[in-house]
């Protein structure tokens, strides 16, 4: 191992063992170096080598430096520059600061404005909400029954200024009643008068009319003579029409008579023709016939020798046959001579070939019998091990369900005691839940309870903001005369509008009670001193029996 190390000479010195005296034990460092084998390099040797190995990294620290250096002059020059108005960034800075607050402006204003609106908006909102509650409080039963007799009072005091009006008018009229009838009695005449110049020319027109009318039957009559005249010519005119006519039919009857008698004639003559005709045409078919037979008893002759002639030619072919037959009959008699001895032969053949095929058949027969016994007592042994596998299969499934029952059995037991266990938690939390029910029941009591007695205050609140209101209405209606009796009658305390008694404790409201008849009628409010002395008769002066709201 070789150890470097730099020192304030120049040079390098290498010790050989020629010039050092003999190895001692301080020529070797603590690690074992030898300092005879360590090289002395200078300062700038060190350093020259470590910038030489180091060169990558200073070069980028270089780099880094002077960019560092380029940024930090470049922010200095934007700090230096960013606040001058001279120059076009400069510029645009004022201008984007000036828009700024110009935008920040108006921002305020706007939400100057729209804080207006929304007090405006508010206030709009509580007047609308007011004018609604207030025409809603206008829209009750009980308000629109007094807002009625409101009106029926003011039907009232106009019905009242009338009955004065009627009364200012009649006495006004007293002494114009003369003057009336003699200008109603003027006004008669002088309608009768119109009425009988109406009628006389009436009359005159009915005159005329008639005058008219006489002409115009003159006139028609005068037409009518006239008419009949033409009709005595027109009927001479055709009676003479009808004579021809007559003579003509006549004529024309005379000459169809003599067309169809000579039209029979014609017919009786062609029948005479046709009857002459048939018994020519009678004739020569029978000639026909003659002639026929004739023919057909030579062709008769002609096909009974052509008959004999193609039967004496059947017999020679015959006896021609017959020859021939002999002839063969003589040659396959020598020709079945030889093929009885190779028939002979071949049936030997045929025998042995049999035979052999027996005894191959017979030995095949006896390995199949053979082999079906070695099958049948492979398959008996087979199947017996078959049956004891599977009795012990049974047997251990035996053993598995009896495992599997006690298992079950087990796994049932632990179910029951799970379900006994979760019935008595079912149990406790029904027993909760129900208590919790009750409490709920009771909360729900005490907030129907407090809802009631709200609504018991909110009633009273109505009933005296009603008042108030009917009784400053009554009050100004007084002061301007007029019947307050129907308004005081709607103010009466107690909401409902029936006629029964006043419930304290359902908030004052006044119910109604229907009479128990098909009538149906609302049943009255009053009790008179004889009921009073009734109920103290049989009731006494007792607190317990208190009235429970019905009248009678």
């Amino acid at each position: 191992m070789t150890t470097v190390m730099h020192g304030r000479r120049r040079g390098t010195t290498r010790a050989t063992p020629t010039q050092l005296e003999p190895p001692a034990p301080s020529m070797h460092l603590p690690d074992g170096t030898d300092l005879r084998q360590v090289t002395v390099l200078s300062k700038a040797d060190w350093s020259r080598i470590h910038d030489e190995l180091n060169r990558r990294n200073i070069e980028e620290e270089r780099v880094q430096r002077i960019k560092a250096e380029k940024e930090a002059q470049r922010q200095k020059s934007k700090e230096i520059v960013k606040n001058w108005g001279n120059t076009i960034a400069g510029q645009r800075q004022k201008k984007l600061q000036a828009r700024k607050i110009r935008e920040q402006k108006e921002e305020e204003e706007r939400v100057m404005i729209d804080i207006e609106e929304a007090k405006y908006q508010a206030a709009q909102r509580k007047e609308a909400i007011d004018k609604a509650k207030t025409q809603q409080y206008y829209q009750t039963d009980r308000v629109k029954n007094f807002h009625g007799a409101l009106l029926l009072t003011e039907v009232l005091k106009e019905r009242e200024a009338q009955l004065d009006l009627k009364k200012m008018k009649d006495r006004a009229n007293e002494g114009q009643d003369k003057e009336w009838l003699e200008r109603v009695r003027r006004e008669y005449e002088e309608g009768i008068q119109r009425e009988q110049a109406r009628a006389q020319a009436r009359l005159n027109a009915a005159a005329e009319t008639r005058d008219f009318q006489k002409l115009q039957v003159a006139e028609h009559m005068r037409m009518n003579e006239l008419e009949r005249a033409e009709d005595i010519v027109e009927g001479e005119e055709l009676k003479k029409l009808g004579i021809q006519f007559q003579e003509e039919k006549e004529q024309l009857e005379k000459i169809q008579r003599q067309d169809r008698q000579q039209l029979m004639f014609d017919n009786v003559q062609h029948i005479e023709d046709t009857k002459m005709l048939n018994a020519l045409q009678a004739r020569q078919e029978e000639e026909e016939d003659d002639e026929c037979r004739m023919f057909a008893a030579a062709k008769r002759k002609m096909m009974k020798l052509r008959a004999e002639k193609e039967n004496q030619i059947h017999h020679e072919k015959q006896r021609h046959l017959e020859q021939i037959r002999d002839k063969l009959r003589a040659q396959m008699k020598d020709k079945v001579d030889n093929e009885d001895e190779r028939i002979l032969r071949a049936e030997q053949e045929i025998e042995e070939k049999k035979l052999k095929e027996d005894q191959a058949r017979a030995e095949k027969v006896k390995k199949m019998i053979q082999a079906s016994a070695d099958h049948r007592h492979e398959s008996t042994l087979k199947k017996e091990q078959e049956r004891k596998a599977k009795k012990i299969e049974d047997l251990e499934l035996i053993q598995l369900r009896k495992a599997a029952d006690e298992i079950f059995q087990k796994n049932e037991y632990e179910k029951s005691l799970l379900r006994k266990a979760e019935d008595e938690k079912l149990k406790a939390y029904h027993t909760k839940q129900v208590e919790q029910n009750k409490k709920v029941e009771e909360l729900l009591r005490q907030e129907q309870l407090a809802l009631d007695k709200a609504n018991v205050e909110l009633l009273g609140l109505e009933e005296k903001q009603f008042q108030e209101y009917a009784q400053a209405v009554i009050k100004h209606c007084k002061d301007g005369g007029r019947n307050v009796y129907p308004l005081k009658k709607a103010a009466r305390e107690g909401a409902g509008g029936g006629c029964g008694p006043i419930f304290a404790g359902k908030g004052g409201i006044r119910p109604s009670y229907m009479a128990a008849d098909r009538s149906g009628n609302q049943l009255p409010n009053f009790q008179g001193a004889t009921t009073d002395e009734v109920k103290l008769t049989i009731e006494g002066k007792g607190t317990t029996k208190k009235r429970i709201g019905f009248v009678w």
